[in-house]
């Protein structure tokens, strides 16, 4: 059972906190204006291309790079294919993926390069097959990283990673403290080799930097191509777009921030309910699916727990069984009077309904929270207000990383 009243206290957070994933989530308005001032200085904002690419392929490591493709291919209304070059590799360590460009790769595409960490061996080798092919490249990483090197030697515009404003302590036990205020008991906290939270917290122990596909590094990879892709013709996102952009990322920061209660904060409050529960997101429309699929993965590689992402109305049948078999609310029918206090807490199936904008009279979203609520399954559902699609899908990827942090948060043990 998740401790509601851990949530609302904004000095428990911060001590269990120990990578700063609340600080980096609740900056990415900030990285956003950092990434597009970078984007402007590196010259995306003086490109005059001759026209829109014929296809767009997106690579790099983690979750980053699909939700990149994802959230293109939603917002570019099919004007331009999107293709994720996904890795291959026999381990998923940096040193051990591989990404090879499709064989139809030629000098009409243009290859998206976003790395995090700027040190993968097999990105400065996909460069290589983009400069034979004389396919188009960019590419946003750390300045002076191999794979920022590798751009410039084949001729590709290359975009300096936005920095951080905050840089998360090392766990507790190895000489940082979280936030300065010091941790007397001197125990090693989240994060250490004992933390049995998501895998995201055992990767980062013992590093200084961020844990990999930290909340906010998203917009600091993903800015720079939205200017980049405005500028192509594959959406419209001009200089004010961006700002209103960045603007909503902290309109979102300050309603879901440690310090607002559980009850008026819908980060918190998606937390609560999906505690102990099997998440089941069903999205209407291209950009809540996208953010709906990358709630998932945030859910799983932040938090550890699983979750199942479709997009309605093909979830209406693809996750009927779930509503009714051995996840369903009613599916624990044993002895009802049994003592249930050592048994372990049994998943049960939630509906997270994701949509980009009010239900319109054709809108599966009626049927599929009639659907599961016939079955007697919980329903959570979260709207963004009214804005661009790019603010939409702005508002619910963070909404949902904050919840996905909290949810994290709240499952490391405590003393």
């Amino acid at each position: 059972m998740l401790d509601e009243s851990f949530l609302d206290d904004p000095a428990a957070l911060a001590r269990a906190d120990a990578h700063g994933l609340l600080r980096s989530t609740a900056e990415s308005g900030a990285r956003v204006r950092t990434a597009a001032r970078d984007a402007a200085e590196a010259g995306i904002a003086d490109l005059k291309p001759d026209g829109r690419p014929r296809a767009v392929l997106v690579a790099g490591p983690g979750p980053v790079a699909a939700c990149t493709a994802d959230l293109f291919a939603a917002l570019g209304g099919g004007n331009c294919p999107v293709t994720l070059i996904r890795p291959t590799g026999v381990a998923s360590a940096a040193g051990a993926l591989i990404w090879t460009l499709p064989g139809w790769t030629g000098p009409l595409d243009l290859l998206l390069v976003a790395s995090p960490d700027g040190t993968e061996p097999g990105l400065p080798l996909l460069l290589e097959q983009a400069y034979r092919r004389g396919c188009s490249v960019v590419c946003v990483a750390p300045a002076g990283s191999p794979v920022t090197e590798a751009t410039a030697q084949v001729r590709g515009l290359a975009v300096p990673l936005a920095k951080a404003l905050y840089e998360p302590p090392r766990p507790y036990g190895q000489g940082d403290d979280p936030y300065g205020q010091g941790d007397p008991s001197g125990r090693q906290g989240p994060g250490g080799p004992e933390s049995p939270a998501g895998p995201l917290f055992r990767q980062a122990a013992g590093r200084d930097e961020e844990p990999p596909a930290a909340p906010g590094a998203l917009w600091s990879l993903l800015t720079p191509l939205i200017a980049l892709a405005d500028r192509i013709g594959l959406l419209t996102a001009p200089t004010p777009a961006l700002q209103s952009l960045a603007d909503r990322l902290d309109e979102v920061a300050e309603r879901c921030g440690p310090a607002i209660a559980t009850y008026s904060n819908p980060a918190k409050t998606l937390a609560t309910e999906l505690a102990d529960t099997l998440p089941l997101i069903w999205t209407e429309g291209p950009v809540a699916g996208a953010a709906g699929r990358h709630f998932a993965t945030a859910l799983a590689a932040l938090a550890g727990r699983p979750a199942l992402a479709a997009e309605l109305p093909e979830a209406l049948t693809g996750h009927a069984a779930l509503l009714t078999g051995a996840f369903a609310a009613g599916a624990d029918a044993d002895d009802f009077f049994r003592d249930r206090v050592e048994d372990p807490q049994a998943l049960h199936a939630r509906v997270v309904l994701l949509r980009e904008r009010e239900p319109g009279a054709t809108s599966p979203t009626p049927t599929a929270r009639d659907l599961a609520l016939h079955h007697d399954v919980p329903v959570s559902e979260l709207e963004p207000t009214e804005g661009a699609p790019l603010e939409a899908a702005a508002e619910l990827l963070a909404i949902t990383e904050f919840a996905a942090v909290y949810l994290a948060l709240a499952s490391l043990p405590r003393p």
